[in-house]
Protein backbone atom coordinates (compact mmCIF):
# COMPACT_ATOMS: atom_id res chain seq x y z
CA UNK A 1 0.00 0.00 0.00
CA UNK A 2 1.42 3.17 -1.02
CA UNK A 3 1.91 5.82 2.17
CA UNK A 4 -0.09 8.59 2.58
CA UNK A 5 2.10 11.86 1.40
CA UNK A 6 3.66 13.75 4.59
CA UNK A 7 3.43 17.10 2.86
CA UNK A 8 -0.69 16.57 2.67
CA UNK A 9 -0.57 16.76 6.83
CA UNK A 10 -1.00 20.59 8.30
CA UNK A 11 2.40 21.51 10.43
CA UNK A 12 0.17 20.90 13.75
CA UNK A 13 -0.88 17.32 12.93
CA UNK A 14 2.53 16.62 12.34
CA UNK A 15 3.64 18.18 16.10
CA UNK A 16 0.67 16.14 17.39
CA UNK A 17 1.61 13.25 15.45
CA UNK A 18 5.00 12.92 16.64
CA UNK A 19 3.69 14.45 20.50
CA UNK A 20 1.77 11.47 20.59
CA UNK A 21 4.31 9.09 19.63
CA UNK A 22 6.95 10.43 21.35
CA UNK A 23 4.44 10.64 25.18
CA UNK A 24 3.91 6.55 24.63
CA UNK A 25 7.71 6.72 24.44
CA UNK A 26 8.80 8.31 27.59
CA UNK A 27 5.74 6.97 29.51
CA UNK A 28 6.52 3.00 28.53
CA UNK A 29 10.16 3.49 29.36
CA UNK A 30 9.81 5.95 32.65
CA UNK A 31 7.78 2.91 33.43
CA UNK A 32 10.24 0.14 32.49
CA UNK A 33 12.84 1.75 34.90
CA UNK A 34 9.97 2.81 37.89
CA UNK A 35 8.34 -0.95 37.81
CA UNK A 36 12.50 -2.36 38.68
CA UNK A 37 11.89 -0.34 42.12
CA UNK A 38 9.03 -2.45 43.29
CA UNK A 39 6.60 0.80 43.22
CA UNK A 40 4.06 -0.44 40.22
CA UNK A 41 1.62 -3.21 41.35
CA UNK A 42 0.65 -5.87 38.97
CA UNK A 43 1.31 -6.60 35.09
CA UNK A 44 2.74 -4.61 32.79
CA UNK A 45 3.05 -4.78 29.62
CA UNK A 46 5.07 -2.34 27.75
CA UNK A 47 3.93 -0.94 24.01
CA UNK A 48 7.42 0.60 22.91
CA UNK A 49 8.53 0.24 19.64
CA UNK A 50 4.86 -0.12 18.03
CA UNK A 51 3.63 3.81 18.98
CA UNK A 52 3.42 4.84 15.09
CA UNK A 53 0.84 2.27 15.04
CA UNK A 54 -1.52 3.48 17.92
CA UNK A 55 -0.91 7.22 16.85
CA UNK A 56 -1.90 6.52 13.28
CA UNK A 57 -4.99 4.83 13.82
CA UNK A 58 -6.33 6.95 16.58
CA UNK A 59 -5.07 10.02 14.21
CA UNK A 60 -8.00 8.85 11.80
CA UNK A 61 -10.27 8.88 14.75
CA UNK A 62 -12.80 11.21 15.99
CA UNK A 63 -13.80 12.18 19.44
CA UNK A 64 -16.92 9.93 19.61
CA UNK A 65 -15.14 7.19 18.31
CA UNK A 66 -14.39 4.27 20.24
CA UNK A 67 -11.51 1.66 20.71
CA UNK A 68 -11.04 -1.45 22.52
CA UNK A 69 -7.18 -2.30 23.76
CA UNK A 70 -5.30 -5.13 24.61
CA UNK A 71 -3.10 -6.18 27.69
CA UNK A 72 -0.74 -3.89 26.23
CA UNK A 73 -2.24 -1.15 26.07
CA UNK A 74 -1.19 2.11 27.69
CA UNK A 75 0.14 3.20 23.74
CA UNK A 76 -3.43 2.84 22.41
CA UNK A 77 -4.97 4.98 25.99
CA UNK A 78 -2.38 7.89 25.12
CA UNK A 79 -3.11 8.18 21.57
CA UNK A 80 -6.82 8.29 22.15
CA UNK A 81 -6.46 11.58 24.30
CA UNK A 82 -6.32 9.31 28.25
CA UNK A 83 -4.66 12.38 30.35
CA UNK A 84 -1.19 10.86 30.82
CA UNK A 85 -1.08 11.67 34.76
CA UNK A 86 -4.15 10.21 35.66
CA UNK A 87 -2.74 6.99 34.08
CA UNK A 88 0.38 7.36 35.75
CA UNK A 89 -1.25 7.28 39.25
CA UNK A 90 -3.32 3.97 38.03
CA UNK A 91 -0.81 2.19 37.77
CA UNK A 92 0.66 3.34 40.99
CA UNK A 93 -2.78 1.95 42.09
CA UNK A 94 -3.30 5.87 43.32
CA UNK A 95 -6.22 7.47 44.16
CA UNK A 96 -7.24 9.72 41.26
CA UNK A 97 -5.91 7.16 39.11
CA UNK A 98 -8.01 6.73 35.70
CA UNK A 99 -9.99 3.68 37.54
CA UNK A 100 -9.52 5.55 40.91
CA UNK A 101 -6.18 3.02 41.62
CA UNK A 102 -8.68 -0.03 40.77
CA UNK A 103 -7.42 -1.64 36.95
CA UNK A 104 -4.03 -1.03 36.97
CA UNK A 105 -1.90 -1.23 33.86
CA UNK A 106 -3.97 -4.38 32.36
CA UNK A 107 -7.53 -2.99 32.63
CA UNK A 108 -6.89 1.12 32.41
CA UNK A 109 -9.78 2.60 31.04
CA UNK A 110 -11.48 5.80 30.10
CA UNK A 111 -15.17 5.93 28.37
CA UNK A 112 -15.03 9.18 28.51
CA UNK A 113 -12.26 9.45 25.99
CA UNK A 114 -13.92 6.70 24.16
CA UNK A 115 -11.27 4.02 25.18
CA UNK A 116 -13.25 0.57 26.44
CA UNK A 117 -10.04 -0.36 28.47
CA UNK A 118 -6.98 -2.63 28.41
CA UNK A 119 -7.92 -6.35 28.49
CA UNK A 120 -6.19 -9.47 30.24
CA UNK A 121 -7.98 -11.83 27.63
CA UNK A 122 -6.61 -12.28 24.09
CA UNK A 123 -8.52 -10.52 21.55
CA UNK A 124 -11.20 -9.53 23.95
CA UNK A 125 -11.39 -6.47 22.48
CA UNK A 126 -12.78 -8.01 19.56
CA UNK A 127 -16.20 -8.74 20.82
CA UNK A 128 -16.45 -5.08 22.77
CA UNK A 129 -15.95 -3.40 19.56
CA UNK A 130 -18.25 -5.32 17.86
CA UNK A 131 -20.66 -4.32 20.54
CA UNK A 132 -19.88 -0.59 20.53
CA UNK A 133 -20.24 -0.84 16.82
CA UNK A 134 -23.63 -2.50 16.93
CA UNK A 135 -24.81 0.47 19.07
CA UNK A 136 -23.58 2.98 16.89
CA UNK A 137 -25.69 1.45 13.94
CA UNK A 138 -28.76 1.00 16.02
CA UNK A 139 -29.11 3.92 17.13
CA UNK A 140 -27.65 5.77 13.70
CA UNK A 141 -24.85 7.56 15.30
CA UNK A 142 -22.04 7.99 12.99
CA UNK A 143 -18.95 6.45 15.20
CA UNK A 144 -16.72 4.06 14.84
CA UNK A 145 -15.06 1.66 16.93
CA UNK A 146 -11.18 0.11 16.48
CA UNK A 147 -10.37 -3.00 18.32
CA UNK A 148 -6.53 -3.34 18.77
CA UNK A 149 -5.30 -7.17 18.66
CA UNK A 150 -2.47 -9.15 18.84
CA UNK A 151 -0.82 -11.57 16.50
CA UNK A 152 -1.19 -14.26 19.22
CA UNK A 153 -4.81 -13.00 19.93
CA UNK A 154 -5.55 -13.63 16.39
CA UNK A 155 -5.56 -17.09 16.94
CA UNK A 156 -8.68 -17.17 19.41
CA UNK A 157 -11.59 -18.13 18.26
CA UNK A 158 -13.48 -15.25 19.50
CA UNK A 159 -11.40 -12.95 17.23
CA UNK A 160 -13.03 -15.04 14.19
CA UNK A 161 -16.20 -14.73 15.70
CA UNK A 162 -16.26 -11.27 15.45
CA UNK A 163 -14.58 -10.82 12.41
CA UNK A 164 -17.61 -12.91 11.15
CA UNK A 165 -20.27 -11.71 13.16
CA UNK A 166 -18.88 -7.73 12.04
CA UNK A 167 -19.50 -8.28 8.24
CA UNK A 168 -22.89 -10.04 9.04
CA UNK A 169 -24.11 -7.24 10.41
CA UNK A 170 -22.14 -4.96 8.20
CA UNK A 171 -20.56 -3.25 11.82
CA UNK A 172 -18.86 0.00 11.35
CA UNK A 173 -15.42 -1.66 13.28
CA UNK A 174 -12.12 -1.99 12.69
CA UNK A 175 -9.45 -4.57 13.34
CA UNK A 176 -5.76 -3.65 13.92
CA UNK A 177 -3.99 -6.62 14.33
CA UNK A 178 -0.47 -5.66 15.69
CA UNK A 179 2.04 -8.48 14.56
CA UNK A 180 4.88 -7.40 16.84
CA UNK A 181 6.72 -11.20 16.31
CA UNK A 182 5.57 -12.40 19.02
CA UNK A 183 2.87 -14.14 21.16
CA UNK A 184 4.40 -14.03 24.35
CA UNK A 185 7.70 -15.78 23.88
CA UNK A 186 6.37 -17.61 20.78
CA UNK A 187 7.40 -16.44 17.72
CA UNK A 188 5.24 -15.78 14.79
CA UNK A 189 6.30 -18.27 12.19
CA UNK A 190 5.45 -20.83 14.89
CA UNK A 191 2.14 -19.72 16.08
CA UNK A 192 0.85 -19.02 12.56
CA UNK A 193 0.02 -20.60 9.79
CA UNK A 194 -1.61 -19.77 6.39
CA UNK A 195 -0.31 -16.54 4.68
CA UNK A 196 -0.86 -13.71 6.79
CA UNK A 197 -3.49 -12.33 9.23
CA UNK A 198 -4.82 -9.98 6.52
CA UNK A 199 -5.71 -12.83 3.80
CA UNK A 200 -7.50 -15.03 7.05
CA UNK A 201 -9.70 -11.54 6.69
CA UNK A 202 -10.46 -11.48 3.51
CA UNK A 203 -11.63 -15.05 3.78
CA UNK A 204 -14.55 -13.64 5.92
CA UNK A 205 -15.16 -10.72 2.90
CA UNK A 206 -13.53 -8.24 5.01
CA UNK A 207 -11.36 -5.44 3.36
CA UNK A 208 -7.67 -5.97 4.65
CA UNK A 209 -4.75 -4.18 4.16
CA UNK A 210 -0.65 -5.43 5.60
CA UNK A 211 1.12 -2.24 6.39
CA UNK A 212 4.87 -1.34 8.28
CA UNK A 213 3.82 -0.56 11.78
CA UNK A 214 6.89 1.46 12.19
CA UNK A 215 5.16 3.95 9.30
CA UNK A 216 3.30 6.23 10.94
CA UNK A 217 1.94 7.77 7.50
CA UNK A 218 1.32 4.24 6.55
CA UNK A 219 -1.01 3.33 9.36
CA UNK A 220 -2.47 6.55 8.88
CA UNK A 221 -3.49 6.09 5.53
CA UNK A 222 -5.00 2.55 5.93
CA UNK A 223 -6.51 3.85 9.03
CA UNK A 224 -7.78 7.01 7.15
CA UNK A 225 -9.36 4.01 4.37
CA UNK A 226 -10.93 1.90 7.21
CA UNK A 227 -12.22 4.07 9.04
CA UNK A 228 -14.30 6.48 6.27
CA UNK A 229 -15.55 2.99 4.98
CA UNK A 230 -16.76 2.36 8.45
CA UNK A 231 -18.42 5.68 8.84
CA UNK A 232 -19.92 5.81 5.47
CA UNK A 233 -21.94 2.39 6.37
CA UNK A 234 -19.39 0.76 3.94
CA UNK A 235 -18.72 -2.04 6.99
CA UNK A 236 -15.82 -3.38 8.79
CA UNK A 237 -12.05 -3.73 7.47
CA UNK A 238 -8.86 -5.40 8.88
CA UNK A 239 -5.68 -3.58 9.48
CA UNK A 240 -2.75 -5.96 9.62
CA UNK A 241 0.30 -3.52 10.97
CA UNK A 242 3.96 -5.34 11.97
CA UNK A 243 6.27 -3.23 14.24
CA UNK A 244 7.93 -5.10 16.69
CA UNK A 245 8.39 -4.47 20.57
CA UNK A 246 11.72 -2.89 22.40
CA UNK A 247 10.97 -4.73 25.31
CA UNK A 248 9.87 -8.25 26.73
CA UNK A 249 6.54 -9.22 26.76
CA UNK A 250 5.56 -8.33 30.32
CA UNK A 251 7.94 -6.68 33.24
CA UNK A 252 9.80 -8.41 35.94
CA UNK A 253 10.13 -11.90 34.21
CA UNK A 254 10.86 -12.06 30.90
CA UNK A 255 14.73 -12.15 29.94
CA UNK A 256 14.03 -12.74 26.18
CA UNK A 257 15.76 -15.68 26.00
CA UNK A 258 13.55 -16.44 22.67
CA UNK A 259 15.16 -13.69 20.52
CA UNK A 260 17.97 -13.57 18.75
CA UNK A 261 21.70 -12.24 19.78
CA UNK A 262 20.88 -8.22 18.56
CA UNK A 263 17.79 -8.73 17.74
CA UNK A 264 16.83 -5.53 19.71
CA UNK A 265 19.63 -3.80 19.67
CA UNK A 266 19.04 -3.97 15.63
CA UNK A 267 14.91 -3.04 16.37
CA UNK A 268 15.78 -0.01 18.01
CA UNK A 269 18.88 1.42 15.66
CA UNK A 270 16.88 0.19 12.35
CA UNK A 271 13.06 0.27 12.81
CA UNK A 272 12.40 2.85 15.28
CA UNK A 273 9.35 4.78 14.44
CA UNK A 274 10.11 8.11 16.38
CA UNK A 275 13.54 8.18 14.35
CA UNK A 276 12.11 7.49 11.00
CA UNK A 277 9.17 10.19 11.55
CA UNK A 278 11.72 12.67 12.69
CA UNK A 279 13.60 11.87 9.67
CA UNK A 280 11.06 12.19 7.42
CA UNK A 281 9.46 15.75 8.69
CA UNK A 282 12.96 17.21 8.86
CA UNK A 283 14.34 15.79 5.72
CA UNK A 284 11.12 17.13 3.73
CA UNK A 285 11.65 20.39 5.27
CA UNK A 286 8.19 19.78 7.17
CA UNK A 287 8.88 20.56 10.53
CA UNK A 288 12.54 21.77 11.92
CA UNK A 289 14.44 19.67 14.35
CA UNK A 290 14.12 22.90 17.20
CA UNK A 291 10.31 22.02 17.10
CA UNK A 292 10.73 18.62 18.09
CA UNK A 293 13.10 19.14 20.63
CA UNK A 294 10.52 21.50 21.64
CA UNK A 295 7.96 18.55 22.11
CA UNK A 296 10.67 16.12 23.72
CA UNK A 297 11.18 19.02 26.68
CA UNK A 298 7.46 19.56 27.05
CA UNK A 299 6.90 15.52 27.36
CA UNK A 300 9.64 14.86 29.70
CA UNK A 301 8.72 17.38 32.04
CA UNK A 302 5.44 16.26 31.93
CA UNK A 303 6.34 12.54 32.40
CA UNK A 304 8.64 13.70 35.52
CA UNK A 305 5.66 15.35 37.28
CA UNK A 306 3.36 12.72 36.75
CA UNK A 307 5.77 10.30 38.54
CA UNK A 308 5.88 12.79 41.05
CA UNK A 309 2.48 13.46 41.69
CA UNK A 310 1.55 9.26 41.21
CA UNK A 311 4.46 8.64 44.13
CA UNK A 312 2.99 11.60 46.69
CA UNK A 313 -0.78 10.01 46.10
CA UNK A 314 -2.33 8.37 48.63
CA UNK A 315 -3.64 4.58 48.03
CA UNK A 316 -7.20 3.59 47.80
CA UNK A 317 -8.96 3.23 51.65
CA UNK A 318 -10.32 0.14 52.19
CA UNK A 319 -13.70 1.55 52.18
CA UNK A 320 -13.30 1.80 48.41
CA UNK A 321 -13.27 -2.28 48.30
CA UNK A 322 -17.29 -2.74 47.66
CA UNK A 323 -17.41 0.30 45.26
CA UNK A 324 -17.39 -0.27 41.51
CA UNK A 325 -18.76 -3.73 41.70
CA UNK A 326 -21.83 -5.18 40.35
CA UNK A 327 -23.10 -6.76 43.37
CA UNK A 328 -24.36 -4.56 46.15
CA UNK A 329 -23.62 -5.89 49.70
Amino acid sequence: MATVNAGTLRREDLIDAYRVMRTIRAFEERIHTEFATGDIPGAVHLYAGQEAVAAGVCAALAEGDFIASTHRGHGHAIAKGCDVTAMMLELYGKVGGLCDGKGGSMHIADFDRGMLGANGVAAGGAPLACGSALSAKVLDRAHVSVAFVGDGGANQGSFAESLNLAMVWQLPVIFVVEDNGYAQATGTRYHLRGLDIASRATAFGLPAATVDGTDFFAVRDAAAIAVDRARSGGGPSLIEARAGRFFGHMEGWDRQGYRGAGEVERLRAEHDCLASFAERVIGGHLLADSELSEVDIEVDALIELAVAQAKAAPEPGTGELLTDVYVTY
